[in-house]
């Protein structure tokens, strides 16, 4: 998930995308991991989209 992230250069509010734009085929499969991956700072939500803060 962090790769695809990556890869679409998704490091401010800005530039955030949903996670099927990131090619994140089962995003709800990372349901658990996204909300650790939020509560930790390692990445931030605007809306339905997502950004890297790491």
């Amino acid at each position: 998930m962090i790769r695809k992230l990556r890869k679409c250069g998704v490091l401010s509010p800005e530039t955030a995308v949903t996670f099927q734009q990131a090619g994140i085929i089962n995003p709800n499969g990372f349901r658990r991991v996204t909300r650790v991956m939020l509560k930790r700072g390692t990445l931030a939500v605007v809306g339905d989209r997502y950004y890297l803060l790491r």
